[in-house]
């Protein structure tokens, strides 16, 4: 007699959560959007989207913040990816808000334009009058993401009051919303890091060359090492040194460090990770080094 084996592995049940809870936006949103920066997890997303609404095309747009001051591997697989399916990739440019005035950009070593993205993000949502966006975030990233619901309610000023969340009994969602609020809906939300590795793998999705080691000249601050490039400020006590590393997580260069490692295929990374006991942004962020009350007065104020 023919077995069957009609058991769910993780991964599934993941996945399925993930493209319910896609295909729930589409169904009660006007206009939704993804925010794909080309990174793994917003990789993930993508390819949730593909089967959550195949043989027809993604029914949103993609959006990517972008500071200007991006991996160039990572803004060539984004266009390209965006490219090769056909969807309509909007960039809102955190340079033009700073030509138009709308934020000042920051001097000095530690210059960074990541916190400026928020102004940027909010405008952005503001003039497509997007009423949900996608984000990737996981709530093993930090303390402050655990709070959020799957359906994270920000009022007509983008902020977000952990106070004024809504319940989620089960897989119901509410999706009630005033003209000028939105939602920020996070599919990965039950996600690790580990589990996003293990979909890759399974998936056999492409990634950008920067996720896997190679070598690149870098410098170390603050225990991390951050890239060599005209946008990032080094000091004379920064000495350039070159090293075999890697990305655990991508974004602005001025605060994205690198992890030393010799991890050149996904199983490596995978066995990497499993082992490590600390989170990728808590290695790899220099913005996100704070507490957890600083992190909930970023989110507070539209911050993703």
């Amino acid at each position: 007699m023919l077995q069957r084996d009609y058991t769910t592995s993780q991964l599934d049940v993941l996945e399925a959560e993930a493209i319910h809870i896609m295909r729930e936006v589409a169904a009660e949103f006007e206009r939704p959007c993804l925010l794909f920066s080309g990174g793994k997890d917003s990789i993930v997303m993508l390819r949730i989207a593909e089967k959550a609404f195949w043989p027809a095309a993604i029914p949103f747009p993609l959006m990517h913040v972008d500071t200007g001051h991006n991996f160039d591997e990572v803004i060539e697989f984004r266009d390209r990816r965006a490219a090769e399916l056909g969807a309509r990739l909007i960039v809102a440019s955190v340079q033009d808000s700073i030509d138009q005035g709308r934020v000042v950009e920051e001097t000095g070593r530690r210059a960074s334009r990541n916190r400026l993205q928020t102004t940027t993000l909010l405008d952005a949502i503001e003039e497509h009058e997007f009423d949900a966006v996608f984000g990737g975030a996981r709530r093993d990233e930090e303390k402050a993401r655990a709070k959020e619901r799957v359906f994270s309610f920000r009022d007509d000023f983008g902020q977000w009051d952990p106070k004024n969340q809504r319940p989620e009994l089960w897989n119901l969602y509410n999706s009630r919303i005033r003209k000028g609020e939105h939602i920020r809906v996070f599919p990965l939300s039950n996600w690790t890091e580990l589990d996003v590795w293990d979909y890759i793998r399974r998936e056999g999705i492409e990634i950008p060359s920067i996720y896997f080691a190679h070598t690149r000249k870098v410098f170390e601050r603050d225990g991390m090492l951050l890239p060599d490039s005209d946008v990032v400020q080094r000091g004379d006590d920064e000495p350039l040194i070159e090293a075999v590393v890697r990305y655990r997580t991508v974004g602005d260069m001025t605060c994205t460090g690198a992890v030393q490692s010799t991890a050149a295929t996904v199983e490596e990374i995978i066995e990497e990770i499993a082992a490590t006991r600390i989170t990728e942004r808590g290695a790899t962020r220099a913005d996100d080094r704070s507490s957890e009350a600083a992190m909930e007065d970023r989110k507070r104020e539209g911050y993703f």
